[in-house]
């Protein structure tokens, strides 16, 4: 795959980056930039927001992950002030995931809270090297489907998680940690479901989601469980609170202290170190992905990994689980009028005051509201939209996305990703295969051709190389998940600069739903910044890829030629009418 360009003005010649520029934490990249009064007011009502969500979800992930609430606490205060201070993205917010909980609660069952502790540092260790070795990059490189059915499955697994405490069961025993076995213990204990745990958690989801509707930007998680914290108090109601199984939370942070070690404890929880390293690094780079698309900035992958690692050491010695980049609180923080990472350190500080002030009210909040809260974000984080069109794009994408969430629920979150990255290097090589026997395309790597074999590509026009209005891409070769990410980068640069640009597919033989979906972020931000994004040259086949993953009117529009693309973004003022047939046959 190559892409070239049109526009030659004002190519200079590219300079390594150095270490220093590499890893440089994005809190001086901003302080440099100029950080006034203003900006400093913005992120303390951003951190103040942040921490308002946080605050809830932080002990409520921690809960179902099989550990104490202060350790939610701990995680989302040490490790989310270390994210902010030292990553490579501007608006990252760090703390306990959802994405961990199964992880977690695993780990605890077989090497118990120490070898969660031990393993955290460990996988800190991990993705420091990672940073280090700038692996970050290669990241990126999982296709699309994976990472939807993965996040699908850990939906899925949080949601069964939470069942017992939703509906207040009773169980004789331990609660499986497998999804199968757990949904058969919690089937026979139906008959002791609690009516007043099973209420007041609905009528959590019910107020989480009408505020969510109605009132987006009021807190609605928090404004639930303290309602429900009064309710419970209040009508003296017979549920389970974080009073009667913990005993409460701290209200001071813990003397920072190493984690009990020996080589057969590192030996034993090494495998669940990778996996919460390898999770984290997906979890927090496409958090910072996300954030990118919202804001427009770009993220340093490595520098964010080396973060990530940080502040997952700094959690350990404080006695916290996993930390990661997490995308639901970095979309308020971004939403809330965050100027730099300050605000993420402020969200931390504030969960510390919180913390020293609150804390013997926490003892009242009811484990049945914080499972609704849970059930609430395994329902947001399950992309149920983009599982659907995956399902509809192709028959390889559906077989993607359904073994890695099938394997994440039944199996092993790692084996899920492993076998999904495999499969979709094998769709690669047998679309590529498939394309090369059946049209006349170019190949993936395309042999050099004499000057005198010219065949059908048009002489060079002068004119689009000096003009200031229109700017013009030519995308040549297989535009898979390998490539994704380098197209972006390269059209999100052109972006503001010019009235519009055109992206010619003539030469593209097939593009997967990764490429696809990379294009819709582009012509989403195009849209909203006022540019023109017009595509020509596309078969039938990539273009109903691209109209499946959103790259659709008004966001982008579809020509025959670059003659005709030009012709209609300089001779129009405003908004393109559509044309060329925008649907496929």
């Amino acid at each position: 795959m190559s892409i070239t360009s049109d526009h030659v003005r004002g190519l200079r010649p590219l300079r390594q980056p150095t270490f220093a520029e590499l890893y440089l934490p994005k809190i001086v990249t901003v302080w440099r930039e100029g950080y006034g009064f203003a900006d400093f007011r913005a992120d303390v009502f951003a951190g103040l927001t942040v921490a308002i969500v946080a605050l809830p979800l932080s002990m409520a992930i921690a809960i179902a992950s099989g550990v104490t609430p202060d350790r939610g606490l701990y995680t989302a205060v040490v490790g989310g002030f270390i994210v902010s201070l030292l990553g490579g993205s501007r608006f990252q917010v760090g703390g306990p995931a959802g994405a961990f909980i199964v992880l977690v609660a695993v780990t605890a069952e077989r090497h118990g809270v120490d070898g969660v502790i031990l393993a955290t540092m460990m996988a800190g260790m991990v993705l420091i090297a990672a940073g280090l070795l700038r692996i970050g990059t290669y990241i990126k490189f999982i296709p699309y489907p994976v990472t939807v059915g993965f996040t699908a499955g850990i939906a899925v697994i949080i949601f069964a998680s939470q069942l017992r405490d939703l509906s207040g069961i009773t169980l004789a025993g331990k609660e499986p940690s497998e999804f199968v076995p757990k949904l058969v213990a919690l089937a026979s204990g139906l008959h002791t479901v609690n009516p007043s745990a099973l209420g007041l958690a609905l009528v959590c989801i019910a107020i989480i989601a009408g505020l969510r509707r109605w009132r987006p930007s009021w807190p609605g998680i928090l404004i639930a469980v303290v309602l429900a914290a009064i309710a419970a108090a209040v009508l003296s109601l017979p549920i389970e609170t974080i009073g009667s199984r913990f005993g409460g939370i701290p209200r001071e942070l813990p003397s920072p202290a190493l984690p009990a070690f020996s080589l057969a404890k590192a030996k034993a929880v090494l495998p669940d170190a990778i996996s919460f390293a390898l999770l984290a690094a997906i979890e927090s780079l496409l958090s910072a992905v996300v954030a990118d698309g919202m804001t427009g900035r770009r993220h340093r992958s490595n520098c964010e990994l080396v973060a990530q690692g940080a502040a997952n050491i700094g959690a350990a010695l404080f006695g916290g689980i996993c930390v990661t980049g997490l995308i639901a609180r970095t979309a308020t923080n971004i939403r809330a009028g965050a100027r730099g990472p300050l605000a993420g350190m402020l969200h931390s500080v504030f969960l510390l005051l919180f913390m020293l002030v609150a804390a013997p009210l926490a003892s009242y909040i009811p484990l049945a509201a914080l499972a609704a809260v849970l059930v609430v974000v395994s329902w947001t984080m399950a992309e149920k939209h983009e599982f659907a069109t995956l399902l509809r794009s192709s028959w390889g994408d559906a077989v993607v996305l359904l073994a890695t969430f099938l394997l994440t629920i039944f199996r092993d979150l790692t084996e899920g990703i492993l076998v999904g990255f495999a499969l979709g290097a094998v769709l690669f090589i047998h679309r590529m295969a498939e394309m090369t026997g059946i049209e006349e395309r170019p190949p993936l790597v395309a042999a050099d051709r004499p000057d005198a074999d010219n065949g059908e590509r048009v002489p060079y026009d002068p004119a689009l190389s000096v003009d200031r209005d229109v700017l013009v891409y030519r995308i040549t070769g297989a535009f898979f998940f390998g490539a994704a990410s380098a197209i972006g980068n390269v059209l999100d640069e052109v972006a503001g600069t010019r009235k519009g640009f055109v992206v010619d597919f003539a030469a593209v033989p097939f593009l997967d739903s990764t490429a696809a979906n990379v294009l819709g972020r582009v012509a989403a931000k195009s849209h909203r910044q006022g540019m023109q994004l017009l595509i020509t040259g596309a078969s039938p086949s990539v273009r109903q890829a691209l109209l499946t993953h959103g790259v659709t009117e008004p966001h982008a529009h579809y020509r025959e030629t670059i003659e005709r693309a030009v012709a209609d973004i300089k001779s129009s003022p405003g908004a393109l009418e559509v044309a060329d047939h925008p649907s496929p046959a």
